[in-house]
């Protein structure tokens, strides 16, 4: 067997997410809000050889498909994931995950001050300033995250 083959099970019916950036599968199981209590086999493999990323992760998912909220998560951590839809063994849809241009109401703003931190109801929104490094920032206050400040929250 090839040195670079990588042996894990098929899973019969869930959802592959393949290609997420070295050593951030956890924390993508993390905002999955997977925490290995429920019936659910999850597979991750970490820190695998690729030839486009040169380390990549994937996590396995058997019996879930994901929302699109889910979808958008994973994209603020791994913006060169691809999500694959599992049904009877077979990959029934693939799609690379988008960072969309605007971010509503997944993070929190790291500003304290901010609008969107206080009573008021008002929706977080921000703007994607760059992938890579991950940096985005708030459309109230102008406040800039990074990816560190996003794990923060999950």
């Amino acid at each position: 067997m090839d040195e670079k083959t990588l042996r894990v099970s098929k899973i019969r019916d869930g959802t592959v997410i393949d290609h997420i950036t070295g050593g951030h599968a956890l924390d993508v199981v993390k905002i999955l809000g997977i925490t290995g209590r429920t019936d659910g086999i999850v597979l991750i493999a970490l820190n695998v050889f690729s030839e486009q990323l040169n380390t990549k992760d994937i996590v396995k998912i058997e019996g879930r498909e994901l929302k699109p909220e889910e979808v958008d998560k994973i994209a603020l951590l791994a913006p060169y994931a691809s999500i694959n839809i599992i049904r009877d063994y077979k990959i029934v849809d693939k799609k690379r995950v988008k960072l969309p241009d605007v971010i509503k109401g997944i993070v929190k703003c790291g500003n304290p001050a901010c609008i969107s931190n206080s009573n008021e109801p008002v929706q977080p929104k921000f703007y994607v300033r760059s992938q890579q490094p991950m940096m985005i920032r708030c459309h109230y206050c102008r406040y800039i995250m990074e990816k560190q400040d996003i794990l923060k929250q999950f």
